[in-house]
């Protein structure tokens, strides 16, 4: 399939069916999440034609922009302030100013405060263009080595252990393999709550992706935590954790094949008849026997 135009930037002005004409665009600009090669093409371009870029962290993006040469107007917006700038910021767009959102890190709305801003800009009608690149949580998960298929993405657990514990027991029975980020000062309390909710499963820690002291752990979650030695504990951390593993039913005996067969070719019963009459005569649990006698209706044909 053909991709999109590589020569396109997404700097056009918004058309009548995608918003307000008259309106700037938001563009949302992943930014490098370390190193400062980590960053698309496209983006400096957008970073370099955008009225404002409004940043997480003033400085942070300075840094970034006088890296590349970019001298650019910079207005911070961050969780302190976003109630306060997002009406300012979508009177930029509604001006006809083009906007770029920007976090300390990888991809903005992701675990921090730029949902806001894009929300509030859909409901006003206003073009948002993505320019991706670097995400943490992708990175991480890249290199993990745990099925990667299907995964969720959970981003920071609550600080407070109570609840952090209570959003724990929630995954119990989550198969997918499991991201989320943490705080150094939080990350051993995260642990120790994670092994005694979900057991020791296997975990891939990933610290200071990217940078200068990247470091990638893999082991169960009890190594990983024996090992967590004050210098270790420094810098941002991204965890891949397994998810809970499919349990092994082993298959109904010949005996109550049989006896499932005889009543489904008798015709006088239902199939969810026939599950409670065998899971009782049986002391089965009712749904194994459910899903083996409707399989083998299927099998049989009738």
């Amino acid at each position: 399939m053909k991709g999109p135009d590589a020569s396109h930037t997404g700097l056009e002005r918004s058309n009548p069916d995608t918003g307000d004409q008259h309106c700037g665009t938001l563009y949302v600009v992943s930014t490098p999440i370390g190193n400062l090669e980590d960053i698309t093409l496209r983006a400096l371009d957008v970073l370099k034609r955008v009225a404002v870029i409004a940043a997480e962290n003033v400085g942070h993006t300075r840094g970034l922009c006088e890296h590349y040469g970019l001298k650019k107007r910079l207005t911070s917006y961050h969780q302190h302030n976003q109630r306060r700038k997002t009406p300012e910021l979508v009177s930029t767009l509604k001006s006809g100013k083009d906007v770029a959102l920007v976090t300390d890190a990888g991809t903005p709305g992701i675990s921090d405060p730029g949902a806001l801003l894009t929300q509030q800009a859909v409901r006003e009608g206003i073009k948002l263009v993505p320019i991706p690149g670097a995400s943490a949580a992708i990175a991480a998960l890249s290199v993990s080595g745990l099925p990667a298929e299907r995964f969720v993405f959970l981003g920071f657990l609550p600080s407070k252990q109570g609840r952090r514990k209570t959003a724990l027991t929630e995954l119990i029975y989550e198969q997918r393999t499991m991201v989320f980020f943490e705080a150094p000062h939080r990350l051993i309390a995260m642990l120790s709550d994670t092994m005694e909710i979900l057991g020791d499963r296997q975990l891939v820690m990933v610290r200071e992706m990217t940078k200068v002291f990247e470091e990638i752990r893999r082991g169960p979650v009890s190594e990983i935590l024996s090992d967590l030695t004050p210098e270790r504990i420094r810098g941002e951390f991204t965890l891949v954790l397994a998810g809970k593993e499919k349990e092994k039913v082993a298959p109904l005996d010949h005996q109550v094949m049989r006896r499932m067969e005889s009543l489904l070719a008798a015709d006088t019963m239902s199939v969810k008849e026939i599950a409670v009459a065998i899971s009782h005569e049986k002391k089965l649990a009712y749904r194994r026997v459910y899903k083996a006698c409707l399989a083998r209706k299927k099998a049989l044909g009738i």
